[in-house]
């Protein structure tokens, strides 16, 4: 059985390099940045209350467990030198990404048996997850790549459990390190955890068209 190596050199290296690039001050066109974002925004599946829905969501891989607090704290750390004047917010956030995410280095840390998402709606995906967590994510990169991922959605929301959440919080640490800051929305955006149980290649290629990947994590 193909391993599954193929998907995550995909998914999480299309996004690592353009991170370094971008962090190395290299070009990148419009064209292969947008391109990167296939590797980025899968379709999330969900049935229940809500009826059969697919939404479009940002996904991002994560640390494993023991990196996570040290993560968000450097996240955090970075997020609070925020100031709307200060034109170099976004370079300095790339450094962080890249030493505690995306560096050669770093990569020992990353998680590869779930990734994380936001819930910026609450409407259908998040009734459906609440009631029924069989989740499939759905990637596609014209104009043959695709890959499947099928596992099961969990949800951390501090506003309906009242206690600190720290998948919710790093999450959207993640997004705000590069990208203007705002802390007080933090509590409106619950967390997605998808943990992968099968990955599949429905490419448009020999080796795809639903071909299941051996995943040994």
């Amino acid at each position: 059985m193909k391993t599954a190596e193929s998907f995550f050199r995909w998914a999480f290296n299309t996004r690592a390099e353009s991170v370094l690039k971008l962090h190395a001050g290299q070009m990148v066109t419009p064209e292969k940045m947008f391109l990167s974002f296939c590797s980025h925004d899968p379709a999330f599946v969900s049935y229940g209350p809500a009826g059969l829905n697919a939404s479009i969501k940002g996904i991002g891989f994560m640390p494993k467990d023991e990196y996570l607090e040290e993560t968000l704290e450097a996240y955090i750390k970075h997020i609070k030198t925020w100031d709307p004047e200060d034109k170099t917010y976004s370079m300095r956030g790339l450094e962080v990404l890249v030493k505690y995410m995306y560096g050669e280095e770093a990569r020992k840390r990353v998680d590869f048996t779930k990734v994380g998402s936001l819930e910026m709606a609450k409407k259908h995906s998040y009734e459906n997850y609440k009631a029924n967590p069989e989740a499939t994510l759905i990637f596609y990169q014209p104009p043959a790549i695709s890959y499947e991922l099928r596992g099961k959605m969990e949800i951390y929301d501090e506003m309906e459990s009242g206690k600190r959440e720290i998948y919710q919080q790093f999450i959207n640490a993640q997004h705000d390190v590069y990208h203007h800051p705002d802390m007080n929305r933090w509590l409106s955006y619950p967390a997605y955890i998808f943990r992968i149980e099968e990955i599949y290649d429905n490419s448009a290629t020999k080796d795809g068209f639903g071909v299941q990947l051996q995943y040994p994590y």
